[in-house]
């Protein structure tokens, strides 16, 4: 007789949900689904409260609710911190916002106080942000602020190599600095000296970047699409844009557009929080008219990164968009076409408009934040980008 694991048999009623209870018991063979922990009860209500209604509104065979009572908001708050890992605290966050139109999760202050900060609550906050009553929008931005802070700690030391690596390859230092340190050419120029008993590289010289950059040496065009569908992207571009013009060697233009066109660059200088709240999410689509925009920028295509961040759902002129970016490629503009930035990288997006791209040799792809460098290092060396992002999705998959 096949032994039953009761404790597998409970995370299945955790995921089903009450409702499932019969069916589990009677796979179990004794008609009675093993009793859940106290904590498993805990986790149970808390997720309960968001995805054990109908479509329709009516209750199911629990009735938990989150009701309309902020001590009970914050002890649910409080439970699923306590009992899911981050990245389920944010799936469950988002939900419970689409699911329950719990916009006390984002319009009293003390509510919002106790809620993860994550990428995808910036992107609501964002396109809720003239909705945010006066008395919220000093902790909405603490909550933004959080999240632009992580992203600048994951990704700003990444970039900030990966354009030094990139402008200065041919330009070694002999005053060492550890922050300077060349790796690539030095794991290269050391590979023979590689100590198989203690597995590790012996390094017989360390090479460091050389310190002086040319001022504004490249031009680099973040240009965001901030409909609704790519706000994640938006975020992640917006902290990115900020990253590039804080640095000397870059001269980086910022653009967010829908069918207007917004330039954010001066904004991006100073704080990304400002940047990313002047982020209007929403409306309709007009690339074209904000790639006409940026071809003003362009004065050394050979120096030129333009990165069009988009699903490519155009609703503008796309026969001349797609004219508009042959003529910067072939002009010498490193043209990168980002589907999706954000966590998953999976984007959705009009794939005949992205084959005619990529015909014209333009890479398009949704990307994880992390692997942006490895692109903007590559478009900067003049590296195949389409090899690269093979690469890359081969490595992912």
């Amino acid at each position: 007789m096949q032994t039953i694991d009761e404790e597998q048999v409970r995370r299945w009623r955790l995921i089903l949900g009450a409702d499932a209870e019969s069916e589990l018991g009677n796979q179990c063979g004794t008609g009675v689904c093993p009793t859940l922990s106290d904590d498993q009860r805990l986790m149970d209500e808390a997720l309960a409260a968001i995805y054990d209604e109908s479509q329709d509104g009516s209750s199911g065979k629990r009735s938990a609710g989150l009701g309309g009572s902020s001590p009970r908001m914050a002890k649910w708050l409080g439970d699923i911190r306590n009992y899911f890992s981050e990245d389920v605290v944010a799936v469950i966050q988002n939900d419970a916002i689409e699911r329950k139109g719990l916009r006390e999760l984002l319009f009293e202050p003390e509510m919002l106080k106790n809620v993860q900060p994550n990428v995808q609550l910036v992107g609501t906050l964002m396109s809720l942000s003239g909705q945010i009553p006066e008395r919220t929008k000093e902790t909405a931005r603490m909550v933004v602020r959080a999240v632009v802070d992580q992203i600048k700690l994951q990704l700003e030391q990444k970039i900030r190599q990966a354009v030094t690596g990139a402008l200065n390859r041919n330009d070694h230092s002999p005053i060492p600095n550890v922050s300077s340190i060349d790796w690539k050419w030095t794991i290269g120029r050391n590979l023979k000296n590689y100590n198989t008993d203690l597995q590790k590289l012996i390094p017989e010289r360390v090479y460091f970047y050389s310190r002086a950059q040319r001022s504004n040496s490249w031009t680099v065009i973040v240009d965001m699409d901030q409909s609704g569908s790519m706000a994640d992207s938006v975020v992640y571009g917006a902290v990115i844009g900020s990253i590039f013009a804080s640095l000397p060697a870059l001269k980086t233009h910022v653009i967010a557009f829908d069918t207007e066109v917004v330039d954010l660059t001066e904004q991006c200088g100073d704080d990304p929080v400002d940047m990313l709240f002047g982020v209007q999410l929403g409306g309709g689509t007009d690339i074209n008219k904000s790639v006409a925009y940026c071809e003003s920028f362009i004065t050394s295509p050979n120096e030129t990164l333009f990165i069009l961040l988009t699903d490519l759902f155009e609703g503008g002129n796309q026969a001349q968009l797609v004219r508009r970016l042959e003529d910067m490629v072939a002009s010498g503009v490193k043209v990168l076409c980002l589907l999706a930035l954000s966590d998953s990288g999976v984007p959705y997006f009009d794939e005949r408009l992205a084959k005619k791209l990529a015909d014209l040799g333009i890479p398009c792809f949704g990307c994880t934040p992390d692997h942006l460098p490895a692109f903007v290092e590559g478009a900067l060396r003049g590296n195949d980008l389409h090899a690269l992002a093979d690469r890359i999705k081969h490595t992912a998959n």
